[in-house]
């Protein structure tokens, strides 16, 4: 399905030794640094990824799946990383052993999206932009921080990659079997990130594009959603059996909603409190959840009527900033410290960038459409939400296909500036 042909020898082995390269480096990388890459304390767990292990733990040894709830069920959380990680401890031990497999599986993962990514270079643009885009990610090192932290983030951008390509594929056969396995594809996202939920309303687009009949558009709708909600069953009756009500994802929503109404991190203004004195700056975003989304609405009400200009910049341009220009890179890894790779990221997006706008003026559309509606509906899906690094780090891949694009474009243009001299040289001779 996912074939290259049409690909030179040469630039089969570069990719393949571009794949070698990756999977001994992150392999490398996670044995070596190990425990180094927890963000939280093994002994009291007081972040996601100890919390994730703690919660896989109990899912193996009690049959339950809790989080921040003790030995008490909950739906804090969906279930996806928990069951994998509880799968690699069922085999190789519930220490370190299950940890050190879950993350060489994350090396394998970022093995294989190299190869994504190039299918997907060649495939919108061309050759030499899925190798530029391969070499980029290939030497991207908050890949290989990803790889050794015990979070979702690895496993989702694969699955984000594996979407994008199915896309494609479905667009150009118009087979049913593609629709269901992008259907499949979905349904495994949002065990992970439910947002991942809505991707297939990109089909709106690409179906009128490419003028898809409306009994095949209605049929092919189907078979995603019916694919999606056969896939999501076992998780919704375990929720009404557990807590007797009908939970869609997780009862966890209300706290990123509210979370992203903090500017910078900052509390609302004095003047916020003054006219909603029901809520204290000591307790605005504590309390219980289901009361989150209440106080994010009041804030972001007060925050509009107020201070317009700042807060459209936070829920726009902000947002694209704290999920871009910030690298997914909590533990530096030798020799590039963290202020290095601040740098590193700010050129890249500023390339990045640059790309988006010259693939949007000069390449065929048909081709592009299916990069673009992907990485806009995973970034216009936090606008309401807290946005930080860690959610936009599976993101960075599609933008890395667009800065590959443009580097690719200005080293065509430079080769045709210098053979134009040459020629100008030899015809003056």
């Amino acid at each position: 399905m996912f074939r290259i042909g049409g690909v030179s020898r040469g630039a089969k082995l570069y990719l393949a030794g571009l794949m070698a390269f990756v999977g001994i480096v992150s392999c490398i990388v996670v044995l070596a640094y190990n425990d180094y890459f927890f963000l939280g304390d093994p002994l009291k767990p007081n972040n996601d990824d100890v919390k994730y292990i703690q919660t896989s733990r109990l899912l193996l040894n009690e049959g339950v799946l809790a989080y921040n709830t003790g030995d008490k069920p909950s739906a804090f959380i969906m279930p996806g990383l928990p069951f994998i990680l509880a799968g690699f401890m069922a085999l190789f031990g519930q220490d370190d052993g299950g940890v050190i497999a879950y993350r060489l599986y994350q090396c394998v993962l970022q093995v294989l999206s190299i190869y994504l990514v190039f299918w997907l270079g060649k495939r919108i643009f061309n050759t030499r932009v899925g190798l530029i885009a391969c070499t980029i990610s290939a030497l991207y090192l908050p890949d290989f921080f990803s790889s050794g932290v015990i979070l979702s983030e690895t496993t989702f951008r694969t699955l984000l990659l594996l979407l994008l390509c199915v896309t494609i594929i479905a667009l150009e056969q118009n087979k049913a079997r593609y629709y269901i396995l992008l259907g499949v594809l979905t349904a495994a996202a949002a065990y992970f990130k439910p947002h991942a939920s809505l991707y297939p309303a990109v089909f709106v687009v690409l179906w009128w594009r490419h003028r898809v009949p409306w009994r095949h558009v209605l049929k092919y709708a189907l078979l995603i959603a019916g694919t999606y909600i056969v896939l999501l069953t076992p998780w919704w009756v375990r929720n009404w059996l557990t807590f007797h009500k009908f939970i869609l994802f997780t009862n966890s929503g209300g706290s990123p909603f509210l979370l992203g109404t903090r500017i910078h991190g900052e509390l609302p203004p004095a003047s916020f409190f003054e006219a909603h004195p029901q809520y204290d700056p000591t307790t605005l975003f504590q309390g219980s959840d289901r009361f989150a989304v209440q106080k994010g609405l009041d804030i972001i009400k007060y925050g509009f009527k107020h201070e317009p200009l700042k807060y459209l910049y936070w829920f726009t341009v902000g947002r694209w900033m704290e999920l871009y220009f910030h690298p997914f890179y909590s533990r530096p890894i030798w020799p590039v410290t963290r202020p290095i790779m601040n740098v590193i990221q700010v050129i890249l997006m500023i390339i990045n960038m640059l790309g988006i706008g010259l693939a949007l003026l000069k390449h065929r559309w048909d081709r592009l459409l299916p990069l673009v509606l992907a990485l806009g509906y995973f970034t216009i899906i936090y606008i309401p939400f807290v946005a930080f690094n860690r959610y936009g780090y599976p993101n960075m891949i599609l933008l890395i296909l667009f800065g590959s694009y443009f580097i690719e474009q200005l080293l065509r243009y430079i080769s045709q500036l210098s053979n134009n001299g040459s020629i100008k040289k030899g015809g003056g001779r």
